[in-house]
C-alpha cells in the first residue's frame, strides 16, 4: 500500500497516511487515505487543488454534496471496506 506524506502549511507539521484507493472525477484527482494500514479507523477525502514542481497540492473534501458523491464512488471501489459518510 502506497503511504505518502503530507506538510501543513501553516505549521510545516507532516502527517503520513496509506492511500487505500484514487481516482480522478472531471479531471480533479482524488485520494481516499487513512492514518492506519490495516485498523478500522478514520478516512479522509483528500481533493488535488494544484501541482507546484514536484508538489502536489490537497486539500480534504469538506463540501457536503461533493462528499457524498466522491464518497459514493469509493464505496464502489473499495467493496470490500465498510465506508460510513
Amino acid at each position: 500500500m502506497e503511504k505518502i506524506k503530507f506538510v501543513a502549511p501553516d505549521t510545516q507539521e507532516e502527517t503520513e497516511f496509506f492511500v487505500l484507493e484514487e481516482t480522478k472525477v472531471s479531471g480533479t484527482r482524488y485520494l481516499f487515505v487513512t492514518e492506519e494500514e490495516e485498523e478500522d479507523c478514520d478516512a479522509y477525502l483528500l481533493k488535488e487543488v494544484a501541482a507546484e514542481d514536484e508538489s502536489i497540492v490537497y486539500e480534504m473534501v469538506e463540501e457536503e454534496t461533493e462528499l457524498t458523491a466522491i464518497g459514493k464512488i469509493f464505496a464502489e471501489l473499495l467493496e470490500d471496506t465498510d465506508i460510513r459518510l
